[in-house]
């Protein structure tokens, strides 16, 4: 922790943290509207409640992708128990604050999930905790097998604690933050570079992110790599993202699944490639909107 002494040096200069922390919302960055320090609704409001017994309350980012992937993977391998509604919440207007959505998610952050075939329902939140729960449900997406459900639990819980450098960390700096800090910027791009380098060194040797299989492994891990080496942040130049060969088959092996292009659009309000704020039947794919 600098001291006063090299505050010159500090950024914004002259800064110099206080004694006490007190929030500022004015100075968070693009998204600084959906971020603060504490927890709980900040209004009363039920959320909606389709056909179907599992209900999703999400938005298209990487989380929420992980989640509808899931879901199509699983309609498309004949689970008809996996059918779903898929609720679009707008988390730039706080809809995550609402009483309904806190009551499923106490932590306010998207996917939150609802399955209503128990009783009582069964409360979801964390995407890592909603793909192991749908592919136990429905025993899919999951090897049975020690090592390899072994492995796939490795991959799955690293790419959940790995999301927050490439999305919080180098996403927010290089792009969302209200000015440029050379120091940030080069400490997580270091780190995301590392996570390029591990997948692509991993992916040499595997087609899958566990041998020849297909897992929720692969589901968690592509909506976040794959968007960086394809459009996330602007960021692919900055990267040098073309330089992994094998991570970038990988990648285009997995965005070539008709799941996986169903999956990515589900709750997207943003993108020229198809948007579907909500779904709730498998129909709905035939009247996409368009960015």
């Amino acid at each position: 922790m600098p001291d006063n002494d090299s505050a010159s040096a500090n950024q914004p200069p002259g800064y110099v943290p206080p004694k006490v922390w007190v929030w500022d919302k004015e100075n968070g960055g693009q998204f600084s509207s959906i971020n603060r320090p504490v927890s709980g609704a900040t209004h009363q409001k039920e959320l909606p409640v389709g056909k179907h017994p599992l209900q999703l309350y999400s938005l298209g980012t990487p989380n929420g992708q992980k989640v509808t992937i899931m879901l199509e993977e699983l309609l498309a391998a004949g689970h008809k128990g996996a059918e779903y509604d898929a609720w679009l919440i707008k988390i730039g207007e706080g809809e995550q604050f609402s009483s309904g959505f806190v009551a499923i998610n106490p932590n306010s952050k998207i996917p939150a999930m609802l399955d209503r075939s128990t009783d009582p329902p069964t409360r979801l939140f964390e995407s890592g905790s909603i793909l192991f729960y749908l592919a136990e449900k429905f025993g899919a997406f999951l090897p049975t097998d020690h090592y390899q459900r072994a492995a796939t639990m490795n991959w799955l819980m690293w790419q959940m604690g790995a999301a927050p450098f490439v999305g919080g960390g180098f996403g927010h700096f290089y792009a969302y933050a209200p000015y440029k800090i050379e120091y940030a910027i080069n400490r997580y791009a270091m780190e995301t570079k590392r996570h390029l380098h591990l997948l692509d060194t991993h992916l040499a040797n595997n087609q899958y992110m566990v041998g020849d299989e297909y897992t929720i492994a692969d589901i968690a891990i592509w909506p976040w790599y794959g968007a960086i080496l394809r459009s996330a942040y602007n960021a692919q130049e900055f990267l040098s993202a073309s330089e992994y060969r094998h991570l970038n088959r990988w990648v285009d092996l997995i965005a070539r699944r008709p799941a996986v292009k169903r999956g990515q659009i589900v709750n997207r309000t943003f993108g020229s490639d198809g948007q579907l704020p909500e779904r709730h039947d498998a129909s709905d794919f035939d009247n996409l909107t368009k960015g």
